[in-house]
Formats: structure tokens, C-alpha cells, sequence
């Protein structure tokens, strides 16, 4: 089944003169396992895309499923539950609670889905031993590095059954190499059967993905299909030899 499906896509914002299109008849879809990243230039709707596969934004026109649930007409209870179990987010900035653990901060969003806190924290631990950071499973994140914290984030967004991870500028606060691991650990992710959109606007790093899309003025205006890097491997330059999706 297909993890995520938009159909024609659009969304504005203003009215008159000041209305600015954020995205314009955009489609795409993913299936388990898949990686796309998606690049544009600043104000190009990257953020617009994310927002509304996630289910944080409805688009004026156009489809979207998760999983192959309408997000159309759901009733927001309903929603805010398929958030919780089916979507993790992956923020720059990382979003973890000052004043909660590692672990706590992974195990939070099954614990407010009602999962008993011994499960959550069993989960949330397998989720940092996934990711190597089992030692550091009982500091906050000012102990942390910038590193640990976005992997704390990764393993968050998808600890329990969640089949979609959607990445806004994972790696944008990492140097060169954490923003390296970060994507290998996207990656990772994937291998497991999860479905995953990175914005990013580092080309280089795109090339992790399995499909790469741009956006420019809310369009959609090429996408490209190529063999991610090896695990271990340092991406290579893109060379444009690119298969025209």
C-alpha cells in the first residue's frame, strides 16, 4: 500500500494582491521504503508540503492519504491519532522537552497515545540502541551534542509503528559529517519499510535519497530517480545522468 498519496495539490495563502501560491497541482506518492528529497530555493513550499502531508495544514484543492486514509473529512480526533501512531516529524531545531531524558523524550508520544509507560520506555530504548545512543538514554538534551539530539529526534519520529518520517532540514544545523550520519540514519529507517520526504538544500546529501524533487513557486518542476549511496559510502556529485521521472 502506498504511504503517502497527493493528488494535485494546491495551497494559498492571502487573498488579492497579496496571495501567494505555496504550492500549484503538486503530486506525489511513496511507497514503504522510499526516500525523497526534496529541494527549492527558500519560500518555494517546501515547508508547505511537509505541513500538509503531514496533516498540519489542509491544501485548498486536491487529495491527500497516509496510508491510504483521506485526510479529507477525518475528523480531528481521528487525525491527531493517525499523527501520533503513522507520522514522525524531524525538526532543525529538534523539539525535544528541556526537561525530559533521552528516553522520555522518545517514549513521549506513545505514552500520550495510551500505550502503558513500561511499553513506551521499551520501545523508546530499543529505538536509541537502533540508533547508538543507549548510553546516553538518561540525558537531558542540554548533555547532549548537536548530533546526539537530532538522533534522539530521528529515533522519536520513529519509535512504535510509524511508516512515515518527514525531515525538515534534518541536517541543517550539522556539520558536514553529522549531516552525513543523519541521512544514514534516515536511510536506515527506510530499510525497515519506512517511507521518508527530507527537504534539505544541500544537493549533496539529497543524493542519499532514492528520488530527488524540486519545487520552485509552488510547482513541482522535476523530479529524478537515481541509486542512493551505499551505507559507508560518501555520496558522490551528481552527475545529471538522472532517469526523467
Amino acid at each position: 500500500m502506498t504511504v503517502l498519496e497527493l493528488t494535485n495539490v494546491s495551497k494559498s495563502y492571502g487573498e488579492g494582491s497579496t496571495e501567494v501560491k505555496a504550492l500549484a497541482h503538486v503530486s506525489l506518492s511513496l511507497q514503504p521504503g522510499a526516500m525523497v528529497a526534496v529541494m527549492g530555493p527558500s519560500g518555494a513550499g517546501k515547508s508547505t508540503l511537509l505541513s500538509i502531508a503531514g496533516g498540519l495544514e489542509d491544501p485548498d484543492e486536491g487529495k491527500v492519504l497516509v496510508g491510504g486514509a483521506p485526510l479529507s473529512g477525518m475528523p480531528p480526533n481521528d487525525r491527531a491519532r493517525l499523527r501520533r501512531r503513522t507520522i514522525g516529524y524531524v525538526f532543525q531545531d529538534y523539539n525535544l522537552l528541556a526537561g525530559l531524558t533521552a528516553a522520555e523524550n522518545v517514549s513521549l508520544p506513545l505514552e500520550l497515545d495510551g500505550v502503558r509507560a513500561t511499553r513506551a520506555r521499551a520501545a523508546g530504548m530499543a529505538a536509541l540502541e537502533r540508533l547508538g545512543l543507549a548510553d546516553r538514554a538518561g540525558h537531558y538534551p542540554d548533555q547532549l551534542s548537536g548530533g546526539e539530539r537530532q538522533r534522539v529526534s530521528i529515533a522519536r519520529a520513529v519509535v512504535g509503528e510509524r511508516r512515515l518520517l518527514l525531515a525538515d532540514e534534518p541536517s541543517g544545523a550539522l556539520d558536514s559529517a553529522n549531516g552525513e550520519a543523519v541521512m544514514e540514519l534516515i536511510r536506515s529507517a527506510c530499510s525497515r519499510g519506512v517511507a521518508a520526504v527530507v527537504v534539505t538544500h544541500d544537493a549533496h546529501l539529497a543524493t542519499w535519497a532514492s528520488r530527488i524533487v524540486s519545487i520552485r513557486d509552488g510547482h513541482l518542476v522535476g523530479a529524478a530517480s537515481h541509486d542512493p549511496v551505499s551505507y559507508g559510502d560518501m555520496p558522490q556529485e551528481d552527475t545529471g545522468d538522472h532517469e526523467s521521472t
